[in-house]
This record gives C-alpha cells, structure tokens and sequence, in this order.
C-alpha cells in the first residue's frame, strides 16, 4: 500500500554542479525536502543516515522521487510477530510525537545477533533480505524510529515541522552533525514559520550525554556557529555574517546531547520592551497564557513563550541582566533561573553589562530543568541534599483573603513543612540596611539608578559605538534604526557623568554587604537562609498604547540577585483568574515564587525543586492556555 504525501522539492538530495555555455560553473546546494504524509509536515535533511543495499524501487508516474515512509526496529526476525509490531507502534506513538502509524508502511528489520536484516511490508508477510550501508553508525545499525527511503534505497531521518503559531523563533535551525548549523529552509502549509523536530526514538541518554535528544531553542543573543545572530535588530542580523564559533553555554548543552532546533527572539539588544509597543523590528511573541493577548515581558520573551506553548520544544537557553529571565518565566508560568554571575562564560553572547550578565534555562519539568542547569554549568555546580532551616519572606500575606494569598501560604507551608519546621521571618533589605549602617545614605538612594546607568553604559561601550561604526562603514556614513527602548536607555546613559568605575564601587558596595549579612554562605547547608518573594499577578494586554518605553524600575526586591550576584529561581505554584476584556470570559494568569539563596548555592536550590517536586509539592507544568490544566492556547 502507498501513503499519500507531497514533496516540496522534486531533486535527490545532494549538490548539483551545471555547466552552462559560456558561464562560469553555478552549484546549487539542496538543503533538504518537505514532504507531507497524511496531512503531517516532515523536513527530511539533504544527508542520508544510511542506504539499503540490495532494495530499489521505480519511481511512479505521480512521485518521480518515490520517497516512501519506513519504520526500523531491531529484533530478533524470526520472533517479530505482527502483533508485536502493533505493540512497538503504540508504544513508539506514546512516546515520539513524530512516529505515526504510516511509517509501518515499510518494515526494515535489524537483527543484530544473527547479523542480518530485511525489508518487509506491513504485515510482515513479504520481505527481502538487503544490507545497511551507514557511514554515521557503527556496526551498521540506525537507531529505532521513523524515516523516509528513496528509491535508490537512501534513508533519511524525518523530522517533523511544527508551526510557531506564537512567533517565538527568531530562525528554526537544522545541523547535520550537531556542530555546524544552517537556517531551516523547508516550509509547510499556513502563514506560520516551521520548526524541525527529530524523532525522540533516535536518542537515548547516557551518563555522557544527558540531553540526549532534548530538544532546545536558544535566545538570539547567543552565537551558533552557521548562523546569523540578530540581537532583536534586523540591521545587525544583516550586517554581520554567520558566526565561526557556538557560544560556551550553548554548547556545554549541546556536549550533553542537546538537540538545537532554533534561535529564539529577544527585545532588541536585550533592553526591556513591552510588547506590542516597543517591538518595532520584530514582532513580540505571544504569551499563551489566558486570553493569549498579555505581555510576556522581556528581553528572553521568545526562550519563555516557546517553552510555555510547545510541548515539543523541552526547554530553551535565556540570558538574565536585571530580570530577562524571572519576569519571562513570572509572565508566562514557566520555570527559570536566574543563576550565580560567573557559573558560565557569556562568551560568544552580546553583552548587557558584563558584570551582570548571566545564562539560564526555561522549563516546564524541574527534573528537566535540573539536569539541563548542571550540563550547563558543569563542575561549578554541584547538587546537594543539606537544606537551610530558615526562610526569609519578602512581601508574603498575613492572611487567606484572596486566592494568590492562599497560593502563597500554602506554598510557604508545603516549604517549612518539607525542611522539618524551618523557620520564618519577614525581610526588609532597606530596615537591614539601616540598622547595619545608622545614618548612611538609604539603600534605595544610593542604588537608585545603578543598574540603568551600568547597562547602558557598558553597550554603548561594547556594543553600539562599533556597531554604529560598521553599519557607517557599509552604509556611506548613515546610521541603523534601533528601537525606542535601547535608544532612550543609551541616551541616558550618555547624558549622566558618571564613570563606569563609579557606577561598579557602588554596586560592589552592596554586593560585599548583602552577600555577609543577607544571604551569607553555610557550611553545612550552602545557604544559611532561603529568601522567597512573589509579584502580584494582574493583566497587562499587549494592545495597550503607551506614551514610550519605560525606564528600569529602580532598586527592588528583584535586584538582589542582580547586585549580589547569587542565583534566583521562579517556581510556578498555581494561577488565579481574571476577567477577560479580550475573551469576555474568565482566564487564568500564573502565580510564581522566586526563591534565592546565597552565591555559588545554584545546586542546593535545584535539588530541594527536584525533591519537592518528586514529593508532590510542585508541579510540572503545562503548555497551553493554563500552566495547571493545559488546554490549547487562543488562536
């Protein structure tokens, strides 16, 4: 029986070099074929995995290529039965969002201890013996899963296209040998772009490679060697060419086994914009929570959208300066972490202020999550099971008057309860301030615009004045357009006299103070204290018109870890509703705790989320309209 299917691109996969009279030799590339089987998107890539010797087929009158679906399995032949093939279908189904039923049209059995293997239909009723030819596997066997074979007997994976319905993707992204990427070419139906996914059934974790098969989007800050980097500006994505390296912190997690499937949108040059307003060059992506229709905050908005409305992306690579990542993953109900400045290099990624300037991880499983922070940050962070017995509260209600209130407390209970009876104690930094240093100039004053002026001081430094130089140099002395937001903040920055130099005193001043009588260090438990604040969940639509970009909000409770430098994590614990002027129906909106310890106690935190997590007392969050329940996001 022959499936149905359309392929986008009628040329066999590989480079073709014509000669025309009188021209110089042209080489056009093929970058791969789209082909459809029972209405799924599949991206077949250009190089084979393998070829099957002894088996062709002739091309039909309506396919030239022939390109047919195939299943591999290895078993022992002679015991593969036809039901036992309807039981690894249901099986490979449940947990591969590739596989489908169609690809059991063809049958390629691999059966290692008699080191044979043959091609069968179905039914497994008529079958010939051929032999695997695979460069790129050992011992001549291809993982089990779904793939596609030509009639010449190529094999190629599929990798099923996906549509970013919520335009969390700068550029979908492919590699054919995990190290040197290209920008997806394939396309599907529908005014959406399309993200490749590989079958799940191809990998499997290792010691040595944890993520085998996690498939993740990076924010496009980062550089991905292959690729072009944006930064949220469409002048600087075609300034610069493709880059020679990858990022350090992409690709500790593509040595794990990460699979890159994409870049992923930033608020131009990682400055805070709200969308839809100050999203001029590119279009904000869209936060699926609720009515769909609310700010997903920013600058790692299309990292946090992607993970909170695909459930087959797993997780994706942020940057956090003053709030990139926790007010995303606040936003969008998503776990985040905001982790001890200098746990790894930001090398290869555009600056903010180097000082500041950190990389984390988006994800809806904390077990995920933790994994993908240790890969990420290899021996500077280490797991531990000694947890503090005293918690700091910042802002926590006294009472159950309203639903977030009782989210809160219950959350606080479930955390005392869990550390044995730990102790609790409201915090104020500033009264912390005051009594510790009688009569010195208040916290709020002296820190007041310390991060506004270091971020805008140090891109123009290290970013706008050469990138305003090469766009000159290319542009006969004209200057790029740049948002609202990164321009009034550069512009501040320009207009204050204060050095550099002046600015860092300051925020080491607080660094040194807070990180001794704070969130000092423990030799038994990392930390001496947890320290736990929330922001109050309320709409704010993307279809607001506002005066012009909004400043930095000066010194708060989410510029601790900023200025202190030790890790803040968001733990999504629940929603709440609200009333829809979008919808006209009532929606949910999330609830988050941020929790923060002291510096360099990243692994302490993560496991006390995997050990709550594992206990029941923290969930594992859903993509969709409702980080609780799910649903599919509004459309």
């Amino acid at each position: 029986m022959l499936c149905h299917f359309r392929c986008s691109f009628a040329i066999p996969a590989f480079a073709l070099h014509i000669w025309a009279a009188g021209t110089s030799a042209q080489t056009t590339v093929i970058t791969g074929l789209t082909v459809e089987l029972n209405g799924v998107a599949y991206h077949l890539p250009p190089q084979p995995v393998g070829r099957l010797v002894g088996w062709e087929s002739k091309a039909t009158a309506t396919n030239e290529l022939d390109i047919r679906p195939i299943t591999v399995i290895s078993s022992d032949i002679d015991r593969l039965t036809a039901e036992r093939l309807r039981d690894l279908s249901t099986d490979f189904s449940r947990s591969d969002d590739v596989f489908q039923d169609a690809f059991l049209e063809g049958v390629f059995l691999q059966d290692v201890q008699h080191r044979k293997s043959q091609l069968c239909n179905r039914a497994l009723d008529v079958c010939k013996n051929v032999r695997l030819s695979s460069p790129t596997h050992k011992n001549s066997t291809l993982p089990a899963g779904p793939y596609f074979v030509s009639s010449k007997g190529s094999i190629f994976q599929a990798w099923r296209l996906y549509p970013d319905t919520q335009g969390a993707f700068s550029q979908a992204a492919t590699s054919h040998d995990g190290s040197h990427f290209t920008a997806l070419s394939s396309s599907g139906n529908g005014q959406y772009g399309f993200v490749a996914t590989p079958s799940r059934l191809y990998y499997t974790p290792t010691d040595a490679k944890p993520l085998s098969g996690i498939r993740i989007g990076v924010k496009d800050i980062y550089d991905v060697k292959g690729l072009r980097t944006s930064v949220g500006n469409r002048a600087w994505y075609e300034l610069y060419p493709p880059a020679n390296e990858t990022a350090p912190a992409v690709q500790n997690l593509l040595d794990a086994g990460a699979i890159l499937i994409g870049k992923m949108k930033t608020s131009q040059f990682a400055n805070g914009e709200t969308a839809t307003a100050d999203w001029i060059d590119y279009h904000a992506p869209f936060n699926p929570r609720g009515d769909g229709y609310q700010d997903g905050s920013s600058s790692s908005t299309g990292p946090a959208a992607g993970v909170a409305s695909y459930p087959w992306l797993d997780i994706s690579l942020g940057s956090d300066t003053g709030g990139s990542i926790r007010s995303p993953s606040q936003l969008q109900g998503v776990y985040g972490n905001r982790p001890t400045h200098g746990l790894v290099s930001m090398q290869g990624a555009m600056p903010l202020a180097p000082q500041l300037d950190t990389a984390g991880i988006f994800a809806r499983d904390p077990r995920l999550w933790a994994a993908a922070a240790k890969a990420l940050y290899k021996d500077n962070m280490t797991l531990g099971t000694a947890y503090p017995s005293s918690i700091l509260t910042v802002g926590f209600p006294n009472d159950n008057a309203t639903k977030f209130n009782t989210l809160l407390n219950t959350f606080l209970l479930n955390l005392t309860s869990f550390l044995s009876g730990a102790h609790v104690k409201a915090y104020d930094v500033g009264k912390a301030w005051e009594m510790d240093k009688p009569g010195a100039q208040s916290l709020s004053s002296m820190m007041n615009q310390t991060y506004e002026l270091l971020t805008a001081k140090e891109q123009i430094r290290l970013v706008r004045d050469s990138f305003y130089s090469d766009y000159a140099i290319q542009h006969d002395g004209r200057r790029p357009y740049v948002n609202p937001s990164p321009l009034q903040r550069w512009q501040f920055g320009d207009d204050d006299a204060k050095t550099i130099d002046e600015v860092v005193a300051v925020k080491t001043e607080f660094m040194d103070w807070f990180n001794e009588k704070g969130l000092p260090r423990d030799e038994k438990t990392c930390s001496k204290h947890l320290l736990l604040y929330a922001r109050i969940p309320k709409p704010i639509y993307r279809d607001t018109y506002v005066a012009g970009p909004s400043r930095p909000f000066p010194f708060s409770t989410t510029r601790l870890s900023v200025y202190g430098g030790g890790p803040d994590v968001v733990l999504p614990i629940g929603e709440v509703s609200y009333f829809s002027r979008i919808t006209n129906k009532t929606e949910p909106l999330p609830v988050t705790v941020d929790v923060m310890a002291a510096r360099g106690c990243d692994g302490m935190i993560f496991s006390l989320v995997k050990d709550m997590h594992a206990a029941g007392r923290l969930p594992t969050v859903k993509p969709g309209r409702s980080l609780m329940s799910g649903q599919n996001f509004l459309l």
